[in-house]
């Protein structure tokens, strides 16, 4: 017998407070409901069961060797300690278990490029200033807006989590400004807010000299900077910005090196020196091979400006170097040659970047949006190609392999999950399909 929402409620652990949070939250992506503290406070038990969940277990094939279809079935899993501890044949009349009603259970979402540190979201409503060209210009106008808006950054970025929850994503990889103008007092700010979020959010922290490292001379702030808790040493269009290819690379890739960082740059230069610079970073990981698969281009736009040819190599020097692209997928009239990365193995993330700022006036917080971006935007319409494409949203993660055997979940998994009004994958790619329920690390943080 299925539970009434008020009984889902207390078996998830919510509580009476609870029950008027939930309640409370969105019927639709314009209305959140921001007080995660109190929801914080009332999370389920450590172990639980919950049943009538829809996995993906194969695809169907025609004659032709073709996909046409998924196949999917219900089952009942055991949550433990924060991980799958048990995947079973489905139990619809255990009393005891949550009761997921048919929903979809994915991979939760991760947004791997975005900036929790400077935003308007949450704000009244502004969009992006046209009239300040280049990133110098945006410098410029950086140092006058963000003093402005640092008042604001904990409860901006507290917003833009709940966002991305709401997306059905429990993760993110956020760039933090380390400038003379911001110095460490956004990073600080932001460590904070995630010690606060620890329990139903994780994120990767990069330290990023949006301004240049020696362009507004931001070595001393870095160097502080990869003496705390963050994971990768950013960096942005050295040779625009520092005059200088090699000088700017090498004190990154030093740094991180010291450090036990990642790197994670934006390179948006479409030119010889954007070209340049790829080559210069692809040469200095393989000569440091520990900076394998632990340094990542984002954007990366000089990729959209070479010919076949070209790409086939620097997409084959790249997996080869273990160097990542993380890409927004669509960006002004720029189109990525993603289909050619994926060929040749290069590992490509995605993110939001802006969530309406002065940068861009875009951004949803929704990763499964980007899957359908990449889906529309490169051809990717057919059951097999809307399946692949959820991978963009997943950083990588999918139920099914590309023979249609099932890879996901598995026992001992942490409990990442989330919750789909879709009948699978391809569905609820190339729909966009309602989020209904996150689950972070065995808890439930999202609920409709």
């Amino acid at each position: 017998m299925n539970m009434t929402r008020k009984d889902f409620l207390k078996k998830s652990g919510l509580g009476v407070l609870g029950i008027g949070l939930v309640e409370g939250m969105m019927s639709n992506q314009k209305t959140l409901n921001f007080d995660k503290k109190k929801r914080l406070e009332n999370m389920n038990e450590s172990n639980f069961k919950i049943k009538n969940v829809l996995l993906e277990i194969g695809f169907e094939f025609n004659e032709k060797g073709q996909v046409e279809a998924t196949k999917t079935d219900l089952f009942t899993i055991s949550i433990s300690d924060g991980k799958i501890s048990a995947i079973e044949k489905n139990q619809p009349n255990d009393a005891n278990a949550i009761d997921m009603q048919g929903l979809l259970m994915l991979p939760s979402f991760k947004d791997m490029h975005i900036h929790l540190d400077k935003t308007y979201f949450g704000g009244p409503w502004k969009a992006k200033n046209t009239n300040v060209k280049g990133v110098k210009g945006m410098i410029e106008f950086e140092k006058e807006l963000l003093p402005k808006i640092a008042t604001e950054t904990t409860f901006r970025a507290n917003k833009i989590i709940d966002l991305l929850q709401t997306n059905g994503a429990s993760f993110t990889r956020s760039h933090i400004n380390i400038e003379p103008t911001s110095k460490l007092d956004r990073l600080h700010e932001i460590q904070k807010v995630l010690e606060n979020r620890k329990n139903d959010f994780e994120a990767e922290l990069v330290a990023f000299p949006q301004h240049g490292v020696y362009y507004t001379d931001s070595v001393a702030l870095l160097k502080e900077a990869a003496k705390s808790d963050i994971d990768f040493i950013g960096g942005v269009d050295p040779y625009t910005l520092d005059g200088s290819i090699e000088k700017t690379i090498d004190f990154t890739v030093q740094l991180a090196l010291d450090h036990n960082k990642g790197i994670d740059m934006h390179l948006h230069e479409m030119n010889k020196y954007g070209l340049d610079t790829v080559e210069y970073i692809i040469k200095k990981v393989n000569e440091n091979p520990t900076l394998k698969g632990k340094t990542f281009l984002s954007h990366c736009f000089i990729l959209a400006a070479l010919d076949n040819l070209q790409q086939e190599k620097i997409a084959d020097e790249l997996a080869n170097a273990g160097v990542g692209i993380i890409s927004t997928i669509p960006f002004g009239g720029i189109t990525m040659p993603i289909p050619t990365l994926y060929k040749h193995g290069v590992t490509v993330y995605s993110g939001n970047d802006s969530i309406t700022d002065h940068w861009d006036s875009f951004g949803t917080g929704s990763m499964l949006q980007k899957a359908n971006l990449m889906a529309q935007l490169y051809g990717y319409n057919s059951e097999f190609g809307l399946s692949r494409c959820l991978k963009i949203a997943t950083a990588n993660k999918l139920p099914l392999n590309d023979l249609g055997e099932q890879q996901w979940p598995k026992k001992y998994d942490v409990a990442n999950l989330v919750f789909v009004d879709a009948s699978c994958s391809a569905e609820a790619v190339a729909r966009i399909s309602p989020i209904k329920k996150l689950i972070h690390k065995g808890k439930f943080v999202q609920s409709t």
